[in-house]
């Protein structure tokens, strides 16, 4: 580039059209970073207090250099004012408060004014590449996409998409899978965030989404919507499973993704380096779906609990370590394409399940009832597990018990309230006792019971309730699935849920507490103050646009 300012006309569109083909950024950017960068060297050189402009032709390469000054009667800043006689030497019609421009001569750029130039151009059409990167990418998320390893670091993996780069991070990577630059990889777009330092692109090789895309690329039914994936779960590297349905009956969804001979889940097993891959079929059928995700092992019995989002899966003794699968793999992976908690135990071990429940229950209702036991017994047998349902149940359905009349059941019923107030009076005394305040009573779906708990748990005021988040307030204890050898040592037998995860409320409900213990926040809040009233504003000078054009 020539050093003044008047510099080579095809030089300079020779430059502004390489960097915006290298970059594949808009020409005229690039002709605004020229523009700004010959500005800068201009102000070093002339003064930074003068609004110098400079115009880049596209089409010609001229280059026009001037500054914008204001037409006053006297002046009080030379650098931006002139006085009305030196203003029509400039322009014959220039009057007060007008903007003219004053033509500069081309100046020489030093080694520091181009350098400072090369910076300010660099910057500018870094600024754009990032953009186009984004406005690129931002839309693709889900989309799979082939690059090229360029680096490794710290694990994380830095691809060349072509026009871009994206980041494999090590917990998106399938295990043991050894990737060196150059290598060719496919990987999903989990995400394109605009930062600082420029759009990030991260990827994925371990997503369940990853698998998906990668059976509707090689299972044509899938591409056209004849066969849907309703659910997929991983173990990146080692096992997964998909729930399939078709949406033609005359199309085995199953085979389908087989293929013959196996050919279409094989591509998919080499691209995720073997990792095995069961296909079941879905169903909408809670119970069906869940004893198919539990294949190869054979299920006895499902037990759904609703409100609780748990199931339990009975299998004979010699299925179990099957059901649980290595390390719980194959029973994980079943809850994650169910979306339930699943337990596993044998029929053995369900029946002493049952037998101890059994006795709790009548044992409950003999000491809170003051029943004899085989009454005791007679209520449970007949599905009755808690105090609330038998205080609750319509009389009817609780005198229609063989060997029961309407006396006999409306005397349970009065016990079994009565009971719930004597537990409800103890559990208040205790609230107390713990020194938990009297207004937490009045927050919604809370009981006597819970508020004990959270007292028990330090939280004895509103503000100790209305700092915790909902999670940590409601939510639910997840039990190991695993037994015995098969849990890894150091393994949990339960995760940690929240202060009144045992109570099954669900989040609807913990927002509504939380709340409204939050409520009293705002309560003592003063009221905003009045604005006060603008200063009218000045009113605005007349002239020409102080970016005029000197041309025009």
């Amino acid at each position: 580039m020539a050093t003044a300012i008047s510099a080579n006309k095809a030089e300079l569109l020779a430059i502004a059209n390489s960097v915006a083909s290298e970059k594949m950024i808009d020409k005229g950017i690039v002709i605004e970073a020229i523009e700004e960068a010959i500005q800068r060297a201009a102000r070093a050189r002339y003064g930074a207090e003068n609004d110098i402009r400079a115009k880049l032709d596209p089409q010609t390469g001229d280059l026009r250099l001037w500054r914008v000054v204001e037409v006053v009667e006297a002046v009080d800043d030379y650098f931006k004012q002139v006085d009305l006689a030196a203003a029509q030497k400039l322009q014959k019609d220039a009057k007060i408060g007008d903007f003219i421009v004053d033509p500069l001569p081309a100046v020489d750029l030093g080694r520091i004014d181009a350098q400072s130039a090369k910076q300010v151009i660099f910057q500018k059409v870094r600024e754009a590449d990032r953009a186009r990167q984004y406005e690129e990418y931002k839309d693709r998320a889900g989309e799979i996409i082939t690059g090229v390893v360029k680096s490794v670091e710290f694990g994380h993996i830095v691809v060349n998409l072509g026009r871009a780069e994206g980041v494999i991070r090590r917990d998106q990577q399938i295990p043991r899978e050894l990737m060196r630059v150059g290598d060719r990889v496919r990987a999903i777009i989990l995400s394109v965030r605009s930062e600082t330092r420029g759009p990030q692109i991260f990827l994925s090789r371990a997503h369940p989404d990853f698998m998906k895309k990668l059976f509707a690329q090689e299972v044509p039914e899938i591409y056209d919507g004849i066969i849907e994936i309703k659910a997929a779960a991983r173990d990146p590297g080692s096992r997964a499973k998909i729930g399939v349905i078709s949406y033609d009956g005359s199309i085995d969804p199953v085979g389908a993704c087989v293929g013959m001979k196996g050919s279409r889940v094989q591509a998919v097993v080499q691209e995720m380096q073997g990792e095995k891959i069961d296909i079941i079929p879905w169903s909408e059928d809670t119970a069906t779906f869940v004893v198919n995700a539990l294949q190869p092992a054979t299920v006895q019995r499902v037990v759904i609990d609703e409100d609780d989002g748990r199931i339990e899966v009975v299998v004979p003794d010699d299925q179990l370590s099957l059901a649980i699968g290595r390390r719980g793999q194959n029973v994980r992976l079943a809850s994650q394409l169910t979306g339930k908690q699943i337990d596993i135990m044998t029929e053995a071990d369900a029946s002493e399940k049952r037998q101890r429940e059994f006795v709790e229950r009548s044992t409950m209702f003999q000491e809170e009832l003051d029943v004899d036991e085989t009454l005791a017994q007679l209520l449970v047998a007949e599905g009755f597990g808690e105090l609330e349902e038998v205080a609750y149940v319509p009389l009817e359905e609780l005198a229609g018990i063989e060997g029961f009349d309407e006396e006999l059941a409306e005397e349970l019923q009065n016990r079994a309230t009565e009971a719930l107030e004597r537990r409800e009076a103890a559990a208040r005394a205790e609230r107390r006792e713990l020194g938990v305040e009297d207004a937490l009573a009045d927050m919604p779906h809370l009981t006597e019971a819970m508020l004990v708990t959270l007292g028990k748990a330090g939280i004895k005021t509103l503000d100790d309730l209305a700092d915790l988040a909902t999670d940590e307030l409601i939510a639910r204890k997840r039990q190991d699935n695993r037994r015995g050898p098969s849990r890894d040592r150091g393994d949990r037998a339960e995760d940690k849920g929240g202060v009144l995860g045992d109570y099954g409320l669900n989040e609807e409900q913990g927002n509504e507490i939380i709340m409204a213990a939050r409520a009293h926040w705002f309560d003592d809040e003063p009221e905003a103050a009045a604005p006060a009233e603008a200063e009218p504003a000045a009113e605005p000078q007349t002239g020409e646009a102080a970016d005029a054009d000197p041309a025009q």
